[in-house]
This record gives structure tokens, C-alpha cells and sequence, in this order.
């Protein structure tokens, strides 16, 4: 009986080897990759206290594009309002390029993860309008590497 099994479990075993097999260890960030979209998100920051939409604008994908704002829990909305309110990345860089306002957006604990083709950020973050916190917290971004450099496709965040 044990040599029935054994030869039973040793044809399992060369029958089905997928179902034995250790998983693939995930792929790691490329290196190079990071750094780049690293100079990207510090650029954006920039580019924000500069109020300089021409540049904001570029670092986007044109089209194919999104941007949700999503009430954090602890925000009342009013009667009606949407919990997650789509907008476009051209409405945000017509704001901070026309801004009579000193604005910024400091990062903290960002992320910054890429295979070298696609990348994703996440930040905690705090958006300043004139030296005062106007909204803070979490942000994320995908980005996809193009002929031109690295774009950002969408973009999520919190309102807190």
C-alpha cells in the first residue's frame, strides 16, 4: 500500500508540477526607472510653486487621462455631493497657473515604484495656498514611460 501511494504521489508530482511550483519572486524596481520619475515628482513640485502650467501640463499624457478627488470619511459633503468627483488635469494646471495666490504641495513618504515601461507613485501630501494647509492626504499616480519621457496617466487623491 505505501508503494501504491508513493508511486501515486510521484506521478502527481511530474503530472502536475505547476501546482507544486514555487511562485516567481515579483520583479524588482528598476533602479534607473525610480530615479527618473523621482525627478518628475520633484519637477511637479516645482512646478506648482513656480505656477507654471505650461510645464504641469507637459507632464501629463494628453488624453486617456483621469483625475478623482475622494472625500476622505471624516468630510461632510453637502446634500447630493458626490463622494469621488472626476475632474481633468487641464482644470488643475489652469488653477495653479492663474493663481494670484502663492501655492504648493509639500510630498511626504513618497513611494515611487517602476518596471521601467510603467510606474506608480504614492505620497502622503499637504496642498498649501497661501502659507496655509488648504488640503492634506494621500495621493498616487501611475505613469507610463513614452517616447517623450515619463507621463502621468491618472492621478487619485484624498481630500482630507
Amino acid at each position: 500500500m505505501k508503494k501504491l501511494l508513493a508511486a501515486a504521489l510521484l506521478l502527481c508530482a511530474f503530472c502536475c508540477p505547476a501546482a507544486y511550483a514555487e511562485p516567481a519572486e515579483p520583479a524588482g524596481d528598476d533602479a534607473a526607472a525610480v530615479a527618473q520619475i523621482d525627478t518628475l515628482v520633484k519637477a511637479f513640485q516645482a512646478a506648482i510653486v513656480a505656477r507654471d502650467r505650461t510645464a504641469l501640463e507637459a507632464m501629463f499624457l494628453p488624453a486617456d487621462n483621469s483625475w478623482l478627488a475622494v472625500a476622505s470619511d471624516g468630510i461632510r459633503l453637502k446634500p447630493g455631493q458626490p463622494r469621488v468627483r472626476p475632474s481633468t488635469y487641464l482644470k488643475f494646471t489652469e488653477f495653479v497657473g492663474t493663481s494670484k495666490l502663492p501655492v504648493e504641495e509639500r510630498f511626504h513618504n513618497v513611494r515611487i515604484h517602476s518596471n521601467g515601461s510603467i510606474g506608480t507613485v504614492y505620497f502622503d501630501f499637504e496642498f498649501i495656498e497661501d502659507g496655509k494647509v488648504n488640503n492634506k492626504g494621500a495621493e498616487s499616480w501611475h505613469l507610463v514611460k513614452t517616447e517623450g519621457g515619463w507621463k502621468i496617466s491618472s492621478m487619485v487623491y484624498s481630500i482630507g
